[in-house]
C-alpha cells in the first residue's frame, strides 16, 4: 500500500491524515495548542507548539501503519506569520499570527515607502497588519536586539520543513502572502526588499507546491518512525491547499467557505490583478498559475451571534429550518454582516453590522433569513469584484459549517449563478498537502489530474435564474448601504 501524509500547522491544532492512493484518509490525529493574546489586537504562538504536536501526530499515525508504505510527506498551516531563527538555528521569540494586528504603523510605512498603488503593481496585494513584511519591521523598530539576531525567516509550515528536513525554503502561495513576493513572477521582489531593507538572505528558496524540498533527517525519523529520506513535498498555504483537497485546480473552479469568516477562493489560469487591492491574488499550489480570493470576516459568526442572544434553544439545522419559513428578502429586512469591520471588499475595520429595514412585523424566521442573506451578499460582494477582474466562476464547491444547509448553498447558487456542490472529504487542507505530496512522488503527472482521480463529488445545486434576479433587487440596495453608512461609522468609531 502506498500512503501519503499530509499535515496541516493550525492556529488551534496541527491536523495530520495519511491519504491512500485512492484519495481516502485512512487515518488522522490531531494536537491542540493556545493561542497568546499578551496584549489586545496581539496573537502569538511559540514554534516549538507547531514542531511537539506535528511531531506527535506523526508518531501516532506511523505507529499503526508500515512507515515504509509513506512514500511523501506535504505541509500546509496557517500563513503570514513571522518565524525568527538565530545563527544557532533557535527560534528568538514567540511568532507573530496572521491575526495579529499591531502592525498598522507599520503598513503605513510600507505605503509611504514604496507608495500604495507601486506596492500593489509590483506585489498584488496592499499592505495589510496581517502580512509578514509589516511585522518584519515591527521586530526591527521594536524588539531591535531581536532583529539583530534574526538570520533566517519562515512562515509557520516551513518551520516544521525545517525541523523534518533541514531545508529552509517555501512555496509560492504561502510566500504570496508576505507582501515580498512578487506574485506575477513568483520570485522574491527586489524592489520592495530593497526598500524595505530586508536581506534577501534571511528568506527561503521558493519552490511550486508539489515541489519535493528535502527529506526527513536521521533524527526526525527515529522521534516520528519515519523512514529517514522520506521526501517532503513544498506544500501550500492553508486556503491554496484546501483549493485541492476540494478539487479546485482548474479555471472556472472555485470554493466557498462559510466558517467564523467567509472566503471565496477561485482559480486562474493567468495572473489576475486588482488594481484596488480589494481581493488578494495569489500564486496557485497548480505549478505557473494563480488564485484571486476574498475575504468576509463574519460569515458564520453572523448567525452565531443572532443565536447565542436571540434563539440559544435552537440548534443550527432548526434555525435554518426557521429562516426557510421567510421569503427570499425575509419580508424586506436586510443585514448587513459587518460584525468585526470587513475585509472585502472594503477593507473597513470601522464598519459595523445593522438590521435595515426591521419592523414590528418581523419575526425570528425574518432575522434568521436575513442574516444567512446577508452573508450571502457579502460573499457576493467578494464575486463582484472577480467578475470585474475577469474571473469566471462555473462551479463552487461549498464547505465550512455553514455548507451543511442546502438552503445556504442554494442562496449561493442563485447569487453567483453557478452550480453549488459539496465533497466527500474532510480536513481539506491536510487532504490537499498530502495530494500535493502523492504529485510530487510521482503518483499523479499533475495536479489537475490528481484531483479529478482523487476529488469525489457529493450533492450539488443549480442556480434558479428567476429566484436570483428577486435576489438581485435586495442585494443591489444591500451594496448601496455602506456607502450610505460609512460616515456613521466612522463618527461612531471616534466617540470614546
Amino acid at each position: 500500500m502506498k500512503l501519503y501524509l499530509g499535515i496541516d500547522v493550525g492556529t488551534s491544532a496541527t491536523k495530520a491524515i495519511l491519504m491512500d492512493e485512492q484519495g481516502h484518509a485512512v487515518a488522522s490525529a490531531s494536537r491542540a495548542y493556545p493561542l497568546s493574546t499578551p496584549r489586545n489586537g496581539w496573537a502569538e504562538q511559540h514554534p516549538h507548539l507547531w514542531r511537539d504536536a506535528a511531531l506527535e501526530a506523526i508518531r501516532e499515525l506511523v505507529s499503526g501503519v508500515d512507515p515504509a508504505d509513506i512514500k511523501a510527506i506535504g505541509l500546509t498551516g496557517q500563513m503570514h506569520g513571522l518565524v525568527m531563527l538565530d545563527e544557532h538555528d533557535e527560534v528568538i521569540r514567540p511568532a507573530i499570527l496572521w491575526c495579529d494586528q499591531r502592525t498598522a504603523d507599520e503598513c503605513a510605512e510600507i505605503n509611504d515607502i514604496i507608495g500604495a498603488a507601486r506596492l500593489i503593481e509590483l506585489t498584488a496585494n496592499p499592505a495589510l497588519t496581517g502580512f509578514t513584511a509589516p511585522k518584519i519591521l515591527w521586530v526591527r523598530k521594536h524588539e531591535p536586539e531581536n532583529d539583530r539576531r534574526c538570520v533566517k525567516i519562515m512562515l509557520p509550515k516551513d518551520y516544521i520543513r525545517f525541523v523534518l528536513t533541514g531545508v529552509h525554503a517555501t512555496d509560492v502561495s504561502d510566500a504570496s502572502g508576505t507582501g515580498l513576493l512578487n506574485v506575477g513572477k513568483r520570485a522574491w521582489e527586489p524592489e520592495v526588499l530593497a526598500k524595505l531593507g530586508i536581506d534577501p538572505a534571511l528568506l527561503g528558496k521558493l519552490c511550486e507546491a508539489p515541489e519535493i524540498t528535502g527529506g526527513i533527517l536521521p533524527k526526525a525519523a527515529a522521534i516520528t518512525g519515519l523512514v529517514a529520506g522520506t521526501p517532503v513535498a513544498a506544500g501550500a498555504g492553508d486556503n491554496a491547499a484546501a483549493a485541492i483537497g476540494t478539487g479546485v485546480a482548474r479555471e472556472g473552479q472555485a470554493f466557498v467557505t462559510i466558517g467564523s469568516s467567509g472566503v471565496l477562493f477561485a482559480h486562474a489560469k493567468s495572473m489576475r490583478l486588482d488594481p484596488k487591492g480589494r481581493v488578494h491574488s495569489f500564486c496557485a499550489a497548480v505549478p505557473g498559475e494563480w488564485h484571486v480570493m476574498g475575504v468576509t470576516l463574519a460569515a458564520g459568526l453572523s448567525l452565531q451571534w443572532l443565536r447565542r442572544n436571540c434563539m440559544p434553544e435552537l440548534d443550527y439545522p432548526k434555525l435554518t429550518e426557521l429562516a426557510a419559513q421567510s421569503p427570499i428578502g425575509a419580508n424586506r429586512l436586510i443585514y448587513l454582516p459587518y460584525l468585526n469591520g470587513e475585509r472585502t471588499p472594503h477593507a473597513d475595520p470601522n464598519c459595523r453590522a445593522a438590521f435595515v429595514g426591521l419592523a414590528a412585523s418581523h419575526g425570528r424566521g425574518d432575522l434568521a433569513r436575513a442574516v444567512m442573506e446577508g452573508v450571502s451578499y457579502s460573499l457576493k460582494d467578494c464575486h463582484a469584484v472577480m467578475e470585474e477582474m475577469g474571473v469566471p466562476l462555473r462551479d463552487v464547491t461549498a464547505c465550512g459549517g455553514g455548507s451543511a444547509s442546502p438552503l445556504w448553498r442554494q442562496m449561493l447558487a442563485d447569487l453567483f449563478g453557478a452550480n453549488v456542490r459539496t465533497v466527500q472529504s474532510a480536513d481539506a487542507p491536510a487532504l490537499g498537502a498530502a495530494i500535493l505530496a502523492a504529485v510530487g512522488a510521482g503518483a499523479f503527472p499533475t495536479v489537475p489530474e490528481a484531483c479529478d482521480r482523487l476529488i469525489r463529488p457529493d450533492k450539488s445545486i443549480a442556480p434558479d435564474g428567476p429566484r436570483g434576479e428577486y435576489y438581485a433587487k435586495y442585494y443591489a440596495i444591500y451594496r448601496s448601504l455602506y456607502g450610505d453608512l460609512k460616515q456613521s461609522f466612522d463618527a461612531l468609531a471616534k466617540i470614546i
